[in-house]
Order: structure tokens, then sequence, then C-alpha cells
């Protein structure tokens, strides 16, 4: 098996290729939290080498937007069209699926994705990259038993450290994102009177100024801010 024949796979059943890295390399042995425990707890690995599966800005979405799962009127229709897909790409890879849905206990995800490729914790929480900004997600990875060459990783450092006026920390209409971290309580009472954000997307993350041709369109936006709330009540 080989990165090219991997990333092609993933693009034609449109999800994009989000890193991939060796999680028994000595730097990545590291217990970080219950996540992690489960993982090393059940006497198993990832595997010798992780592929991350996601989305990146609004690539990805006019697939998931014509699939079954978004119009059946079921739950979770995301993390359900991701299931299938990606169960499906690892079927056809000979890999085992990981999603970061099935829990709880989680599977250390966030901790995946900055090993796999260049992205940090942001203000907000939330991992940005250098290119996409806060406009990109993970729907899954693909666990391979064996060990695939991959290129170096990328050295490029987090976009927040040369941002000094941290736009995205005073965007919010009710200060939701402040040095004492995120006010979930004060975002969804302002998502339910009907705030902009609800069709816009969070005002927050749309002032990030790293990628903002990624951004979610309308629709996207629309879909997140009503599972969030919907996920709140």
């Amino acid at each position: 098996m080989d990165l090219d024949t991997i990333r092609s796979r993933i693009a034609e059943h449109g999800l994009s290729f989000r890193g991939a890295f060796h999680p028994k390399a000595p730097r990545e042995r590291e217990r970080e939290g219950p996540a992690a425990e489960r993982w090393e707890g059940e006497g198993t690995t990832p595997g010798e080498t992780l592929v991350l599966v996601g989305f990146i800005g609004a690539e990805n979405w006019p697939t998931f937007a014509a699939s079954p799962e978004a119009s059946d009127g079921q739950p979770n229709p995301l993390d359900r069209w991701s299931s299938r897909v990606i169960a499906a790409i690892a079927v056809s890879l000979g890999a085992t699926p990981l999603f970061p849905f099935d829990g709880p206990p989680f599977l250390p995800f966030q901790r995946w994705a900055q090993q796999a490729e260049p992205v940090y914790p942001s203000p907000l929480g939330i991992l940005i990259h250098p290119d996409w900004g806060l406009w990109h997600a993970y729907r899954g990875a693909l666990a391979f038993a064996e060990h695939i060459d991959l290129p170096p990783p990328d050295p490029r450092p987090s976009p927040c450290d040369s941002c000094a006026d941290r736009p995205c920390l005073t965007a919010c209409p009710v200060g939701a994102f402040n040095p004492a971290g995120y006010d979930v309580p004060a975002c969804v009472a302002h998502l339910a009177a009907g705030a902009e954000c609800m069709s816009v997307g969070c005002l927050a993350r749309r002032a990030c100024p790293v990628g903002p041709e990624y951004r979610n369109v309308a629709e996207q936006a629309r879909f997140h801010q009503r599972a969030f709330l919907m996920s709140q009540r």
C-alpha cells in the first residue's frame, strides 16, 4: 500500500486526506487523558500507520449533502454518513476504520491530528491549520497494519503565534470566548434567540484572518449550528 493510492481512494469517496503518522514512533507513545489510556489499556494499537480523513472547508460538503443520510430525517446524519463511507474506504484498502464520535470513552483524535499535520489549538479551542484556518474537520481514521512510507512532518508553526490582534476573541456578540474559557450557556442562549450566527456560522470563528476562502458555505454553516444547538438542549 502506498500513500498516493490511499489519497486517491479517500478523494473518490468525497473526503479529504488529513495527514498520517506512525503511532508506534517513540515521540508518539505519550499517554494523554482517558481516551489515550482506554486505547492503550485495551492492549492494542492503531496499527503501524494511521491516516486521518475529514473535511477541508466546503470542498467535501456537496458529497454529504447529496447523500441519503442528509435527507432521511434520522438523527446524526453526518456521523452515519461518515461511518458508512469511511468503512467502505477501509474495506477497499484493507484498513480498520476509527471514528471520533464512537464513545464515550472517545479516541484521542485531537492528539492524533497534531501528530498527523500542522494543526494547533487556537484561542477558540478549535485546531487551526496554516492554510485552512479553522475551516476543517476530522471525520474518521484508517488504521493500517503495515508501515507506510510518509513524507517528513510539515514544520510550519501555528498562525496564532503571529496574530497580535486575536479578533476571534472579540467578535462574539455575547463574549462567549474569554480568558476563562468557552461560555457554553451564553452561546447556546444567543443561538436559541435566533442570532445571526445560526445562519452564517460562528462569528468568532469567521473573524479568524486565516483561510477565509475556506469558510463553510451557508447551508453547511446552518447545518452545524443547528446540530450544535440541538446537542445542547
